[in-house]
């Protein structure tokens, strides 16, 4: 049993894929070839953003915004301590700060709650945990949302708290490409967004890549110069500071047939994790996940709660001897690593993050899961 099924998916696009690669091969444009300027338009229409660039990876789309929007040394980026690296290395590589805030335990995103009592806190000069971190509500530029396991964090929420302390929300929907928001799609859901093409996401390519979407024509053109160098006019003149931070001309080709069925993918994934749900939301001591009204996730990831994290070892276990993969998304919130230890956060800092660290796992998630396989990850841990 495959936790993610890359090759069910090759097989059934294989012509297509097979056909673009060889038609790169042929016409030798490997950097910066059609297929990426119709990758572009293509997701632009998908997400009804305005603008799409893409890049070489999520976390080149992650800084490539940051520096799109002048952040950089001094400043301060409200973020959530439960999401991959990439987030906050993000704001590090630019010179900035992170400053975290507890995610909502239900959705396990960005808490608006707390996001505004934390901007409240700071902007009327109480001492608080980010007190080492950011006193003056002045340095704080921007808000990194994540949209984790697949699901979009509240948007509406967390952009009406962001204009009201003018600041920039940076959408980082490296997991949730193809979900929504009462219709509106992950990654045009704030000021800017960012988007991974990694093997594993809902829309994956065959190495590294990512892409941005801004609706602003000014935001557009610095991304496309940061893009190359921060190149100007031509090749050799350059304007700013920029990245090599292009998608390969092959990577656009293998992404093009796969965004074609990116919308049937996503119901496929829908109905296996309504499965999962039907057959798990009974069992004691377990948690499925909660997908709010209107929301639609990507379903990057299917992840369950467990008692304790004694518990979720024994679940696990228990599915490795019965040959079921699982995975912990993530063992170490960010606060807690050692690389972000200069910002002196208490290792229970936030307290719903270190919480859910120790009791998350996720199971086989992908379009190509059969309901058998389903049925017996099921009854493995009905019957511990």
């Amino acid at each position: 049993m495959q936790f993610i099924d890359l090759k069910s998916q090759y097989a059934a696009l294989k012509d297509k894929i097979d056909k673009n690669i060889h038609n790169v091969l042929d016409h030798g444009q490997y950097v910066m070839g059609p297929e990426v300027y119709e990758l572009e338009q293509k997701l632009a229409e998908y997400t009804n953003a305005k603008h799409c660039i893409s890049c070489s990876s999520g976390s080149d789309a992650l800084i490539m915004a940051l520096m799109a929007h002048g952040i950089g040394e001094g400043d301060v980026v409200v973020t959530t301590p439960f999401t991959f690296i990439a987030t906050a290395e993000a704001i590090k590589l630019v010179g900035a700060k992170p400053l975290f805030v507890d995610i909502d335990i239900d959705t396990f995103n960005l808490s608006p709650r707390l996001l505004e009592e934390t901007l409240e806190a700071i902007a009327s000069n109480q001492v608080t945990i980010h007190s080492n971190i950011c006193n003056d509500i002045k340095d704080i530029k921007a808000i990194m949302t994540v949209d984790l396991f697949g699901l979009p964090a509240d948007a509406a929420a967390i952009n009406k708290i962001a204009n009201k302390y003018g600041l920039i929300v940076i959408e980082d929907a490296a997991q949730a490409f193809g979900g929504s928001v009462d219709g509106a799609m992950a990654s045009n859901l704030a000021d800017i967004g960012c988007t991974s093409f990694f093997p594993a996401k809902p829309l994956g390519c065959y190495g590294d890549g990512g892409a941005i979407f801004t609706n602003s024509d000014e935001i557009a053109a610095i991304l496309t110069s940061i893009r190359v160098h921060g190149q100007g006019l031509h090749k050799y003149e350059n304007i700013r500071i920029g990245l090599t931070g292009r998608l390969d001309t092959i990577q656009a080709a293998v992404l093009l047939p796969k965004l074609e069925v990116l919308d049937t993918e996503i119901k496929l994934r829908q109905k296996v994790a309504e499965l999962y749900t039907s057959k798990l939301s009974k069992i004691a001591g377990i948690t499925t996940p909660s997908t709010p009204n209107g929301y639609t996730s990507a379903w990057a990831q299917y992840t369950l709660m467990a008692k304790d994290d004694e518990h979720r070892t024994q679940i696990m276990e228990h599915l490795k001897n019965n040959d079921v993969p699982t995975a912990i998304y993530y063992p170490i919130p960010l606060h807690e690593q050692k690389v972000f230890s200069s910002l002196e956060y208490a290792p229970y800092a936030f307290e719903v993050t270190s919480n859910v660290a120790k009791r998350v796992f996720s199971l086989p998630m992908h379009p190509y899961l059969q309901a058998e396989d389903i049925d017996k990850i099921c009854k493995l841990i009905e019957t511990m």
